[in-house]
């Protein structure tokens, strides 16, 4: 007997099933049925054009080589499921998804007759109708079902995902209604309505502020009834709290409409006057960021957070995940989901930032992830007048989501609804799962890349186009006018009263002389000052009780005695044990652990990232122990009290841009949770420059935001090269002004301990950058002892404890690490004529002290300022800049060069003698030389 005739009697709906499932998921089916499938496959294919029904039957035999003999109409089954895996996994290359462009043309086509069908099956009646949810149904209703679900004006890609329940779930859902939504007139009207007012707000500035940038929603106004429809359904399902970053195109029009900013503020920011607050520079308009409550339609008050963002596109994706990340594990840490991410993209920046691939590869990992995060693309099809198949290699702009598996849903803008229903799909598969979705929304930008740009210079077909297009609102208004829902005078009042509105709002804004900005999350941030240079100076108590001290010494130097560890970390645990209870000499881990560990005790988080840093990159911190078996992770600093702080610590993926926008965006919404974030060697920081520059240095000046994000960034020259030696301090200093950041170099455990505490016990928050030690970390000189921690003080400048005043000549000043190499030369040459004083703090610059210390000394008549550095890097010329008596120092260091130091370790050692010996001997200048005679 045929062991395969049961072929012939079986249901045709269960191999339906099965064969759908091992396309889906082949793993997920009986090896036998796989290989079965599998043979089909491979005859299909071979065979296409000519169905051979014994090349399949022979291919799909799995014993002995023996034929099976299958039915025609169970082959012909297996064709139309082959049809539908084909819309599922391509029908988004052939969707009507582009308003003002013809699509491109992709093959092979979706025709049936690539799937070995005729138009002589499209009467016949196929159990494969159940796969989508129809039931058996005809050849010709499937293929219709399949291009309403897979073609129309929402295209998906979704068919990657590995895992059987997200696919079976979007599947599902996209089989209800066939992906269209089933609106009631309420429904409609609220969308008309939101559409109506973006349209309007946008004609209204058109015509008030003729000429001015406002980077227009216009061509993509469906953004915003898609963002409301999210807010209001968001609220059902229990998010309290929406963190928002989207760049210029837009946002004052979301601001108004979604954020309830209101528009009287707007036009304020428009007319350009200036601010009330004096402490303050402000920005353009469309950077400010915005916080409000707003009440949903069933009465819920959600917190919503639109984060101020730079003109640097993409980099505020970053901050919100940070912000985000704080905000649940400060309020929600038992439900991520109540606080919901947005990032709104650009179609130019999404595809050309590389920043957006670090965000999207955070989205899983534990130190970052924020349980999904909803990304919309406000797809103008050109950045400023780039065409797009300029833009990007890619077929999308989106296609980087698929880098963690998230669906991708392309949506055509003018099709509103659609919108509605592809931002619902959004919210609830992120609710779902917790994973990232992304939107798609095509359509295209009015006018220029700003207003007053003319578009025609390098797109004239594609904006003759344009300029005949209905806008979203009228396509969508004259759709419910054919189905009865309103009539022509409906969305000539809703525009009548929008309008009305603004006016009156453009009245009050004229009547008031000064703009006020409104503070980002001042919820977050009640009982915080802000304070100007003079008083970053004041002395903050950061003293610690001596009793409490040792109790928090005694949990981070004792290992669970039932686990097993690496006997190299048991011995680490005793030298810290017996460095604290009995030599009394801590290291520089020792003092950084201790200082996480008061600032714990007394309620405060802590929370490090950054690449490596669990260990430390030089193998001090070792804040994480890890069991031998089991790799159990201990953080000691997590068992001090019942009471305490949570501590976070986190080795980071390989990005420096995206985990600083991380922290820095966690910093902002934690102003009571030291963060900090590490570098490896302090010059890679430069791969977040922008960071830097736009948000850490600038940020209280532009958006009245403070931050106290440290920044850790090892520096000295110890021979290791140009890229393992300067964390190029100069950068940081050149951007110090006023009162927006701390700059140290520290020089003890000590002076480690009460920096990091000043950090969380002062009433402000300023950014702090240290540049931390590398061979410091174990050397013999760099202790403290356990008092200098529990009743000392930042000192901002530390003079030579050991100086006879009298007989000091040379008065040298230095900073960091160098200080240790001068002083083994002064001990070695027996220089009591010298003396060496640290300057911790370089910025706000220590003024007062360094000129006292000047006077103390008043038999020194060479005053030196000396660093390892070259003499163009450092801290030199910012010395210069900032303490006018620096201009008559004499100033050791190393000569001007392009690269920070030399790779050769011999040329470095020799370079960094030069500057010792001209420290001490004045007539060894090195700079006066021309080079080819300076010695390598």
């Amino acid at each position: 007997m045929d062991k395969y005739s049961f072929l012939n009697t079986a249901h045709t709906s269960f191999f339906a099933e099965l064969y759908d499932k091992y396309l889906t998921h082949p793993d997920s089916v009986e090896p036998s049925w796989r290989a079965f499938f599998q043979g089909f496959d491979f005859g299909t294919e071979t065979a296409l054009d000519e169905l051979d029904i014994q090349t399949i039957t022979q291919a799909a035999s799995i014993n002995n080589g023996q034929q099976l003999g299958m039915p025609e109409s169970l082959q012909k089954e297996f064709q139309v499921i082959r049809l539908i895996d084909g819309y599922r996994s391509r029908g988004h290359l052939f969707t009507e998804t582009n308003p003002v462009r013809e699509r491109r043309k992709y093959e092979p086509t979706l025709d049936i007759e690539n799937f070995g069908l005729t138009n002589a099956d499209m009467e016949t009646v196929f159990n494969a109708g159940e796969i989508i949810g129809i039931g058996p149904s005809s050849l010709k209703e499937i293929v219709l079902h399949l291009k309403r679900i897979y073609c129309d004006a929402i295209g998906v890609e979704y068919m990657y995902i590995r895992k059987p329940e997200r696919i079976e779930w979007i599947q599902n859902w996209l089989n209800v209604n066939d992906n269209h939504p089933d609106y009631d007139a309420d429904r409609k009207k609220q969308i008309l309505k939101k559409l109506s007012q973006a349209v309007s707000f946008e004609s209204f500035l058109h015509t008030k502020y003729v000429g001015q940038k406002r980077f227009s929603l216009e061509g993509n106004e469906s953004l915003i009834p898609g963002l409301d429809a999210i807010v209001e359904r968001a609220a059902e399902m229990g998010v309290e709290q929406f963190v928002m970053g989207m760049a210029h195109r837009g946002r004052l029009n979301v601001l108004t409409n979604i954020f309830g900013k209101s528009a009287k503020d707007i036009f304020s920011e428009f007319d350009g006057k200036d601010y009330e607050q004096e402490i303050f520079d402000g920005d353009v308009k469309y950077h400010l960021g915005w916080t409000s409550d707003r009440k949903s339609d069933n009465g819920k008050k959600i917190k919503m957070n639109i984060a101020p963002n730079p003109s640097h596109l993409e980099t505020v994706g970053a901050v919100v995940e940070g912000i985000t990340r704080a905000k649940q594990d400060t309020h929600y840490p038992e439900d991520f989901s109540k606080v919901l991410p947005i990032v709104v993209h650009g179609d130019a920046a999404i595809a050309g930032q590389g920043l957006v691939y670090e965000v999207v590869q955070m989205a899983q990992l534990d130190g970052y992830k924020t349980n999904g995060t909803i990304h919309i693309v406000v797809n103008n099809q050109i950045g400023f007048t780039t065409n797009y198949l300029d833009a990007r290699s890619s077929t999308y702009c989106t296609d980087v989501g698929k880098v963690t598996l998230s669906p991708v849903l392309h949506v055509n803008a003018d099709d509103a609804e659609a919108v509605v229903h592809a931002s619902l799909f959004a919210l609830e598969y992120r609710m779902r799962f917790n994973r990232d979705v992304f939107i798609d929304l095509l359509g295209y930008r009015k006018y220029g890349h700003n207003e007053g740009d003319e578009p025609r210079f390098t797109q004239p077909k594609l904006y003759k186009a344009i300029a005949k297009h209905k806008n979203p609102r009228d396509i969508y208004a004259d759709k419910l006018i054919a189905e009865g829902v309103i009539d022509e005078s409906y969305v000539k009042k809703l525009e009548d009263e929008y309008k009305a509105s603004l006016e009156e709002e453009l009245e009050d804004s004229r009547k008031e002389d000064k703009t006020v900005i409104t503070p980002f999350m001042a919820d977050e941030w009640k009982g915080f000052e802000n304070v100007r240079e003079w008083e970053m100076m004041d002395a903050v108590d950061t003293t610690f009780d001596k009793e409490k001290l040792t109790d928090i010494a005694k949990v981070i130097t004792q290992l669970p005695t039932d686990k097993k560890f690496l006997r190299k970390v048991e011995k680490l645990v005793k030298d810290r044990h017996k460095m604290f209870f009995e030599t009394d000499k801590l290291d520089w881990a020792m003092g950084e652990l201790l200082a996480y560990g008061t600032l714990l005790q007394e309620g405060y988080g802590v929370r490090m990232s950054g690449q490596d840093v669990e260990r430390g990159t030089f193998s001090h911190r070792h804040a994480v122990m890890k069991v031998e078996e089991s790799e159990e992770e201990i953080l000691l600093l997590n068992h001090i009290s019942g009471t305490q702080g949570k501590f976070q610590i986190y080795n980071s993926l390989l990005s420096e841009y995206g985990v600083v926008g991380f922290d820095y965006g966690y910093a902002m919404a934690s102003p009571n949770t030291l963060t900090i974030w590490e570098a490896q060697f302090g010059d890679f920081s430069n791969g977040a420059q922008i960071m830097i520059d736009q948000y850490i240095s600038a940020a209280e000046d532009k958006w009245k935001l403070q931050n106290g994000l440290v920044m850790l960034l090892p520096h000295g020259y110890e021979g290791q090269g140009a890229e393992h030696s300067s964390a190029r301090m100069e950068r940081y200093l050149q951007l110090c002004a006023r009162d927006n950041m701390y700059i140290a170099d520290v020089t003890t455990p000590a002076q480690m301990f009460h920096i990091l505490r000043r950090q969380l016990k002062s009433n402000f928050r300023k950014p702090l950058i240290i540049f931390t030690p590398k061979s410091l970390l174990r050397h013999p000189k760099a202790v403290s002892s356990v008092d200098e921690l529990s009743n000392g003080a930042f000192k901002e400048v530390i003079d030579d404890a050991s100086a006879d005043i009298k007989k000091v000549k040379s008065l040298v000043f230095c900073t960091g690490k160098f200080y240790y190499d001068l002083l083994a030369a002064k001990e070695e040459h027996e220089r009591d004529d010298v003396a060496l004083v640290r300057v911790e703090q370089l910025f706000p610059v220590p003024s007062n002290q360094m000129k006292d210390i000047i006077k103390k000394y008043k038999n020194a008549n060479d005053v030196v300022w000396a660093q390892e550095e070259p003499r163009n890097m450092g801290a030199w010329s910012h010395m210069m800049m900032h303490f006018s008596e620096a201009n008559k120092f004499r100033v050791a260091s190393r000569r001007f060069y392009a690269a920070p130091a030399a790779g050769s370790a011999v040329r470095s050692k020799a370079r960094h003698q030069q500057v010792i010996d001209y420290v001490f001997d004045k007539s060894k200048d090195n700079m006066t030389r021309p080079s080819s005679s300076v010695k390598k």
